[in-house]
């Protein structure tokens, strides 16, 4: 199992690690700060540096707690010693999205008691699908107006872990539509935006909301029946 020290710490941008498997180009490591690609986050990129040679991170992905790491060429090998190091302006973005998302989020949930039902967060651009039977341009308007506006607060976000016991009682904490993933959870991961929102989540996240800057609404989509998909974006 790989150490995944992007839970602890979003913020560390470079960790030394151990090479401790290699299949061709794809590396596996004791520890990592790179963020594999799921709960609809992109994968952080970034370097390994290895006896003097520098090996790009294209993609990292996550299979049984394993998490794979895929460089651009081949030549490292099981016991090197590396340096990680993230490509910070992008892993800084996505942590603004997210973070973003969960405003977001949490403000609609409250408004019309809508499920997420999907999100995709890129550097460049994110979305977020609800549904919601109801549904009026004007309720979006006025979604990303508070979020601003409570951006300007500069409120907290806390990181902290409940046992699945304790985090079930708590509904509010699962906003997805599909809750079939609780099922497979043994502790769980909580973001807090402190008075605002609060939900499960293993992604990167900012401290508080002032550094997300500003969000901006982009387009909306009808995707069927009481689905809308919703795409945004952070300032750079």
């Amino acid at each position: 199992m790989t150490k995944a020290i992007y839970l602890e710490d979003s913020y560390l941008k470079s960790c030394t690690a151990t090479v401790t498997g290699v299949q061709g180009t794809v590396i596996l490591l004791d520890q990592t700060i790179f963020y594999p690609t799921g709960g609809g986050q992109a994968c952080d990129t970034g370097t390994l540096l290895a006896n003097g040679e520098v090996y790009r991170v294209t993609s990292v992905q996550k299979v049984s707690g394993a998490l794979y790491h895929q460089v651009d060429r081949d030549g490292l090998g099981i016991g090197d010693q590396v340096t990680c190091t993230l490509d910070w302006d992008r892993r800084h973005r996505l942590m603004r999205s997210h973070t973003a998302a969960h405003l977001l989020s949490g403000l609609l949930h409250q408004k019309t008691k809508a499920s997420i039902t999907g999100n995709q967060l890129e550097p460049d651009k994110s979305r977020m699908d609800f549904s919601l039977a109801e549904y009026s341009p004007a309720v979006i308007d006025t979604l990303f107006h508070e979020a601003n506006q409570l951006i300007k607060q500069n409120i907290p976000v806390k990181v902290y872990t409940l046992t699945k016991e304790q985090a079930l009682v708590d509904e509010a904490l699962f906003k997805l539509a599909n809750k079939e993933y609780v099922e497979h959870l043994q502790d769980v991961r909580v973001v807090e935006i402190e008075g605002v929102d609060k939900q499960a989540d293993g992604g990167t996240h900012v401290k508080s909301l002032g550094e997300i800057g500003k969000i901006f609404l982009q387009k909306i989509d009808n995707k069927g029946k009481n689905n809308r998909r919703v795409y945004f974006t952070v300032n750079p």
